[in-house]
């Protein structure tokens, strides 16, 4: 991250931070009236993180904001954004990458994801995160290791009462795989867990059913408010109600598609039997 940008980031979270405590607001009631993490909150005032255009708009409405105000901070967003060339993105923080996934997740009740080639963010165990975030491009030691810090703390949102959280991937998934059979185990250890909660509801889409349509890329539903779409080397998060729309249409027919309950879990079984087959070729 070039020094120009750590500049308007700096600048951009001074003035978050003077507008709060501008109404004798504490960045906790901030980030609760807002709908976002507390770390967040600090993340943005103290300059570390960029907050996506919805999340800087709940902070602004947070704050009661008039117009002008509203608009001064989001130019500042705006000119913290133009000042990232893709030099910048290569070298950034790899605790970056996924944010706005996470962040979009935090502040939402109602999160219906789907993925076809990478298991959703809130699922991955931290090694099988470890390896997400180290194939990025220049991804540095110590900023894998707070990304992954990060993302495994994020996940204690699928814990909270009054949270659902609908995930729905491929056969696929579960067979493209980091690492080693060991790490996969551990993984799929994990998502034997969690589909057990009752605020979660995981769906495996078998290899031996067709699929509604070909899925290109992976998505998440935040509430019915945003889809956040990642494509192979950006994510955008999108509040236009028509495709909002279109992207729930998308994910109920690949929910239709998917085996819950007992049958996904017998599928997670035999995928793990085929991972220790391979950890004892590996290791005769």
């Amino acid at each position: 991250m070039g020094s120009e940008r750590q500049q308007r980031m700096k600048v951009l979270g001074m003035r978050l931070r003077g507008l709060r405590t501008g109404v004798g607001m504490t960045g906790a009631v901030l980030a609760q009236r807002a709908g976002v993490g507390q770390p967040t909150v600090s993340k943005v005032e103290n300059g570390r993180m960029v907050p996506s255009l919805d999340v800087l708009d709940r902070l602004c409405g947070a704050l009661g904001l008039d117009d002008a105000t509203a608009r001064e901070v989001r130019d500042l967003l705006v000119a913290v954004e133009a000042a990232a060339d893709s030099s910048d993105r290569a070298a950034g923080d790899a605790s970056q990458s996924g944010a706005i996934v996470d962040e979009a997740v935090r502040s939402a009740r109602l999160v219906r994801s789907f993925q076809c080639v990478v298991l959703p963010a809130m699922l991955q165990s931290a090694e099988y995160a470890r390896h997400v975030f180290a194939s990025a491009p220049d991804a540095a030691p110590d900023a894998v290791g707070r990304a992954v810090a990060d993302r495994v703390e994020r996940q204690s949102l699928l814990y909270e009462p009054g949270r659902e959280s609908v995930f729905v991937i491929t056969e696929a998934v579960l067979r493209t795989w980091p690492g080693s059979p060991e790490l996969m185990l551990a993984q799929l250890d994990r998502l034997l867990a969690v589909e057990s909660l009752s605020t979660v509801r995981l769906g495996v889409i078998p290899w031996c059913r067709p699929v509604p349509l070909l899925p290109r890329h992976g998505f998440t539903l935040c509430d019915q408010r945003s889809v956040v779409i990642e494509t192979f080397d950006s994510e955008r998060v999108s509040g236009e109600p028509g495709e909002v729309a279109e992207y729930e249409e998308t994910f109920g027919r690949f929910e239709h598609a998917a085996v819950f309950g007992g049958e996904a879990r017998e599928l997670l079984l035999r995928v793990m039997k085929d991972f220790r087959d391979l950890g004892r070729l590996s290791h005769p």
